[in-house]
């Protein structure tokens, strides 16, 4: 007999997992996941869930509590995800670029009880496992390493295969008490000064956002997606992935980009849309064959982590004839906040888009007020995307939550036509001479003033006479030669020259976050001391 209380909890909550379910009961034999050789339908995605979820129950698994997975991109961490969601555990993704001390701080912070690892990653996590020794169960997923090779155990703890943990186990439907708000992940937001935050998301949030996205973009069940962007970030998890699922997509999975490999796929599996960042995009289109390839099928094509410069939009848009988005939002959003539409693409170069179903955004004042439109301010939302809270950190949360909005961090104004400019990132934003200046504008100016230029950052660095001199780091494209004295003259005819960089320093690369995103504080850590004078 059914209890009574999971009972009613099953006709009326909000569960992801329940998604999947639906979607295998109603197109079973459609194609859910497709990793190298692997192809699986929708009955036997489903089914493996099932099998690994009640392994899990069955060593005690259940409501609240937490299992961390470090693993690439795979099936396995798309069968992890859900298999918690159906038994209410939350799932707590590893970044694969955190080093020991993030992740043992992460582990002991979500009181993880597990993690999954794959093959490739156990020597890797182990140090950081050795350090919390609370992470009782190891499950060694197989990744593209050996498990056999992993050994018995890992960091004195007893390891097991992916496959042990769920062999013999019933794939029937779990049936647990599941929270419409219960937390479905705890994903840490990088720090730059300290540790990690852990935002809280709930299944009612991720639903929902899952949902606005296939109703923005139009995601159906003949969709063919790629999914190359790291999962363990949630553009690619609850943009895309959540989503493809909600309608029965198929999910192509890779391990990374490679332009080469990707326009393959494309043409081999007529792929309908793809995900990526803009230097991917311009990868693809300096590719030798580009020319030669057969992209008709390609319905959208979309970007996020910053926005595309004007020249390469168009070259991206005349090639790959397909409808491009800019996603904007963040972690704490689940994280679409608003969609850059294909109608916007060419004549409102630099903005963000409307919102998302489901989302509303203002732009705030500095004493809680909202601002009308034009004006310049924090972009501030609200809706049921928004995450729970910081993990452990009501502060935090507060501060977060100040005045009835989720407060972003990031300056915008609205246009006339309702359409969002980000200005750029308070943090980011450079006082220099007595002026803001927004870095942001200054990087357009950039791309506008050299088409060679193939990427372009601008922070402000200290100097004795401006406080912060706007400084620009440029990378040349492929067998460009860049001359910064004619770029800083070029950008002076297009932007007020005061916002002109005092410097534009010529680099072969830019560092950058595992999603690609160009880390400015690095860049100003590492160049500190560009305009210092030096000692007589």
């Amino acid at each position: 007999m059914l209890d009574e209380q999971i009972a009613d909890n099953l006709i009326h909550r909000v569960n992801v997992g329940d998604s999947l379910r639906r979607i295998a009961a109603r197109m079973p034999d459609a194609t859910a996941l497709v990793e190298g050789d692997r192809r699986l339908t929708y009955r036997q995605f489903n089914a493996w869930v099932n099998r690994v979820a009640n392994a899990l129950a069955a060593r005690g698994y259940g409501r609240g509590d937490a299992l961390a997975l470090a693993s690439g991109n795979s099936s396995e961490f798309l069968v992890t995800y859900y298999a918690c969601a159906k038994l209410g555990v939350v799932c707590v993704p590893v970044n694969l670029g955190w080093r020991p001390a993030e992740v043992a701080y992460v582990l002991g912070h979500s009181e993880a009880r597990g993690i999954v690892v794959e093959s490739q990653l156990a020597e890797a996590m182990a140090p950081a496992l050795a350090e919390v020794p609370a992470v009782a169960d190891v499950v060694i997923a197989p990744g593209t390493g050996d498990p056999a090779a992993v050994g018995p155990d890992v960091a004195g703890r007893p390891a097991i295969t992916f496959g042990q943990l769920a062999e013999g186990a019933p794939d029937d439907e779990p049936l647990c008490y599941v929270a419409d708000r219960d937390p479905i992940s705890y994903l840490y937001t990088s720090g730059t000064t300290s540790f990690p935050k852990g935002v809280v998301g709930n299944h009612t949030a991720i639903y929902l956002e899952s949902m606005s996205m296939a109703l923005e973009a139009r995601f159906n069940e003949t969709d063919r997606f790629v999914a190359m962007m790291p999962m363990f970030h949630t553009a690619q998890l609850n943009c895309h992935c959540t989503a493809a699922v909600m309608v029965g997509a198929a999910i192509y999975i890779e391990r990374g980009f490679s332009a080469g490999r990707l326009l393959d796929l494309i043409e081999a599996e007529q792929i309908t849309q793809i995900f990526g960042l803009p230097m991917m995009y311009r990868e693809m289109l300096e590719h030798a064959d580009i020319g030669r390839r057969d992209l008709s099928s390609l319905r959208r094509a979309l970007y996020a982590m910053a926005p595309m410069p004007q020249e390469q939009l168009r070259r991206c848009i005349d090639t790959f004839k397909c409808d491009f988005y800019l996603l904007f939002g963040q972690t704490e959003m689940s994280p679409t906040t608003t969609l850059f539409r294909p109608e916007h693409q060419l004549s409102h170069n630099g903005a963000v888009g409307t919102p998302v179903t489901n989302i509303d955004v203002a732009i705030m004042g500095p004493d809680g007020e909202v601002l009308p439109q034009g004006d310049l301010g924090e972009i501030v939302y609200r809706g049921p995307h928004t995450m729970t809270g910081y993990l452990k950190d009501p502060a935090a949360t507060a501060t977060a939550f100040a005045h009835g909005w989720f407060h972003s961090g990031d300056v915008g104004r609205f246009g006339d036509d309702g359409i969002l400019w980000f200005a750029d990132r308070y943090k980011d934003v450079i006082k220099t001479g007595g002026e803001n200046v927004a870095s942001i504008e200054v990087e357009k100016a950039l791309y506008a003033a050299d088409p060679g230029i193939a990427e372009a950052v601008v922070v402000g660095l200290p100097h004795q006479r401006w406080s912060e001199a706007i400084t620009a780091f440029v990378v040349p494209r492929q067998g460009v030669s860049l001359d910064p004295a004619a770029i800083i003259a070029a950008v002076k005819t297009i932007i007020d020259p005061y916002k002109a960089p005092k410097s534009v320093v010529i680099v072969d690369q830019l560092p950058k976050t595992s999603t690609g995103k160009i880390q400015k504080n690095v860049i100003r850590d590492r160049h500190h001391d560009h305009y210092q004078v030096p000692e007589a």
